[in-house]
């Protein structure tokens, strides 16, 4: 029960109760806030959160639809793109700490729009480069700001969460999934009608801008409570299963964006216009796992919807394995999107609810194992097929997808 004098605030002043502070659109006819007239600000709430994953997304997509045609405009080889691309990893690496810090001391609300603009600003000066340095400084800083919007977002999103008292992070997810498949279809487009990606990228910036002014009032305003958690703290042994957990699940995930495409050529041997076919069904079966994710772990438990997964994807891969022929591979990688779809939202969600570190101090820790995965998986699959065959490769990722399944069956923040 609110007293007389909280009934008395302004609407914009409330809050809703277990939650962060959340800016209302104010009204001289409100002047009680009960839970039928809280349900469409919970919404507003939710949708302008997700814009922000997706506008995220959206920015990312865009840049990694351009990466041939910025590749030829410099003359690099295969092995210097290669080389230059690590300046993305390196600078998401390097702010982690530094992200999880500012959350923590400034709150995530003013952390995701300035982050978010920051993200999409550097994006259209990716577009405007003639040099190979300028490139590589100018990836190492999208990657910096694209990870200290990961962090506010992700803990806008638990903030989110706490309000439904139900699992949602998946659908957050799934919003930046969405802005992946939106933003490829807006770059082939625009290559096929040659528009130098300056101009692709300024417009997509503008977009992006439109939907931060939209949406940023109704984000979540002050911090998330975290009680008398410290900012900094050594992570537990419960947080480092989690990123563990986010470690295999990553490491499957990346093995998939990378070498799905090379498997089919190579391994099932398709033909020259249905190699990207086994690419299409697992982003199809993991976008849309994201989006019914949620609705699963709510129905099985979260801890069940990740053995389940784990299950998911050492299944996929090992009929992958063992039938290396068109349809059983298209089946098994589809299996494999829906397992590593709600494999990181769950980890995150979790990680929010440690009593040892702040929210985002948490998940900073989380990520920075999760992201190993993401990088370590791809050049791992590299060398074993170098050394043996591709098959033996996936194999070994199949592995790593049982250990999501064992490792959930112990982890204590994951009910």
């Amino acid at each position: 029960m609110k007293s007389g004098k909280e009934l008395e605030k302004p609407v914009s002043e409330r809050t809703l109760p277990g939650t962060m502070e959340q800016p209302v659109m104010p009204s001289s006819k409100m002047r009680i806030l009960d839970i039928r007239k809280a349900l469409p600000l919970k919404k507003q709430i939710r949708l302008a959160v997700g814009a922000f994953f997706f506008t995220q997304g959206l920015c990312f997509a865009s840049w990694a639809s351009r990466i041939p045609d910025i590749k030829s405009m410099l003359g690099l080889s295969d092995a210097g793109l290669g080389s230059v691309l690590l300046a993305l990893p390196v600078g998401s690496l390097a702010s982690l700490p530094l992200s999880g810090w500012m959350v923590s001391k400034f709150g995530s609300k003013k952390m995701v729009i300035n982050g978010a603009v920051m993200y999409s600003s550097t994006l259209v000066a990716i577009g405007f480069i003639s040099m190979t340095w300028q490139l590589i400084g100018v990836l190492f800083f999208f990657g910096l700001f694209g990870n200290l919007v990961n962090i506010a977002v992700n803990t806008q999103a638990i903030g989110v969460e706490n309000m439904y008292k139900k699992s949602i992070m998946a659908s957050f997810h799934g919003a930046w999934s969405l802005a992946g498949f939106t933003g490829a279809a807006i770059g082939t487009f625009l290559v096929s009608k040659n528009i130098m990606p300056a101009y692709h990228f300024t417009a997509i910036a503008l977009l992006c801008f439109s939907l931060m002014a939209i949406s940023y009032r109704f984000t979540l305003r002050g911090k998330i409570s975290s009680g008398s958690q410290p900012v900094f703290a050594k992570p537990d042994s419960a947080l480092l299963r989690l990123g563990l957990i986010g470690f295999c699940g990553m490491a499957c995930e990346g093995a998939m964006f990378d070498w799905s495409g090379v498997y089919f050529q190579k391994v099932v041997e398709a033909p020259a216009h249905l190699t990207t076919l086994g690419y299409v069904a697992f982003m199809s079966t993991m976008s849309g796992g994201r989006f019914a994710g949620d609705w699963l772990a709510n129905q099985l438990g979260r801890k069940k919807m990740l053995q389940l997964s784990g299950i998911l994807i050492t299944s996929g891969l090992l009929l992958s394995v063992a039938l290396p022929y068109i349809v059983p591979v298209v089946i098994g990688f589809m299996l494999v999107g829906f397992g590593v779809s709600s494999v990181v939202p769950l980890v995150y969600s979790a990680a929010g609810k440690s009593t040892t570190m702040s929210p985002s101090m948490a998940l900073a820790a989380v990520s920075t194992i999760c992201f190993f995965g993401f990088l370590v998986g791809p050049p791992l699959i590299g060398f074993i097929a170098e050394a043996l065959n591709l098959r033996y490769s996936f194999a070994l990722v199949a592995v790593l997808g049982s250990f999501t399944a064992i490792l959930s069956s112990k982890a204590k923040l994951i009910q």
